[in-house]
């Protein structure tokens, strides 16, 4: 990221013109739902990495929560994969925080880690997030994913063929499995809104060089693929790509909670098939998910893998198929177990 300076306003100053620019309104109407029931003294973590979006997300949260400003701990990771550009970037974020009086808690990648990939990168930056939100007792990690990153989301997850589940991320409040959530109330705005009300607020923000590359299939999708898709659409395909997720995520919970409905995994881990006879296979899809997961060994399918189960569970024929890890699924009687070798 390039060295900006802010101009002598003063923070809290620019805060509030930030909060008078994006009301409180135009944040995402599910995040707004959800921050009425939080209790008044729950710690909430900020992702901070000093870029335009979170830089936006932290000042809003400022600007429209006052009350909790005591509660607020930005979460800063220093990835030391861009040398004095990151430890500018540090010093950055510790200047922000200190002129709001918000507590800033910085990570740092041990080690030597260049050319690491994105998902490497990811990983880490995750840990330190989950290890941080632990130490201060915080259950909540605000992320500051817009409408942009919807559509390149998307995109991205399209060429893996992924289902409802996954072209509906990212969403607005998204539970992690650990009793964390990940909230986003950024997704009703797009990237070149933010840039504008922080450049109307005379705020100044740092730029990450590396996100001009196209090392990154995000990158590439998003320098590349999403102007061209943008102007071919001749709309507004952002606002669509985020009206798809919304009703992507309303389908993928309908589902969720028609399989929850069927109780067909037990307490003893098996799957009553019986209970799935003639449901569509979204429906056996979802119940087969969940059964693998509630194993005491992870399996190691590949998709081809996963789909020839899916196929025997749906005949539900007695089967014996390997799942890896020295494991086996079993269709004997009605009902799908693990046996273990």
């Amino acid at each position: 990221m390039t060295r900006k300076q802010t101009s002598p306003r003063g923070w809290p100053a620019q805060a509030a013109l930030v909060g008078g620019l994006i009301a409180l309104v135009q944040l995402h109407s599910g995040v707004l739902a959800w921050a009425q029931r939080r209790r008044p003294s729950e710690i909430w973590s900020v992702a901070f990495s000093g870029g335009a979006d979170s830089l936006a997300l932290l000042l809003l949260l400022w600007a429209h929560w006052p009350e909790r400003r005591a509660q607020l701990v930005a979460l800063h990771f220093n990835h030391r994969l861009r040398g004095r550009a990151a430890e500018a970037d540090e010093k950055y974020c510790r200047r922000v925080c200190a002129a709001l009086g918000v507590k800033l808690v910085v990570g740092r990648w041990r080690g030597q880690h260049q050319g690491a990939s994105e998902a490497k990168a990811r990983a880490a930056r995750q840990k330190f997030f989950a290890q941080a939100m632990q130490r201060s007792g915080s259950r909540a990690l605000w992320l500051a994913h817009q409408q942009d990153d919807i559509a390149e989301s998307i995109l991205m997850r399209l060429a893996r063929g992924s289902g409802t589940g996954g072209l509906a991320a990212p969403r607005p409040v998204q539970p992690t499995g650990d009793g964390r959530q990940h909230v986003r109330p950024l997704l009703t705005l797009k990237k070149t809104e933010l840039l504008s009300v922080l450049s109307q607020a005379g705020v100044k923000w740092r730029e990450d060089a590396s996100n001009a590359g196209r090392d990154y299939f995000r990158n590439r999708i998003r320098h590349d693929v999403l102007p061209a898709w943008s102007q071919a659409a001749e709309r507004d395909a952002l606002a669509g790509a985020a009206l798809a997720r919304e009703r992507l995520e309303e389908d993928d919970v309908a589902l969720e909670s028609w399989v929850e409905s069927l109780a067909a995994l037990g307490p003893d881990r098996q799957l009553s098939l019986r209970v799935l006879v003639g449901l569509p296979r979204a429906i056996v899809r979802r119940a087969l998910h969940r059964w693998l997961l509630a194993q005491k060994r992870p399996a190691d399918l590949s998709r081809q893998g996963f789909e020839g189960l899916l196929a025997a569970v749906e005949r539900g024929q007695p089967t014996r198929f390997s799942l890896g890890t020295k494991s086996f699924a079993v269709i004997r009687q009605g009902k799908l177990f693990a046996q273990y070798g």
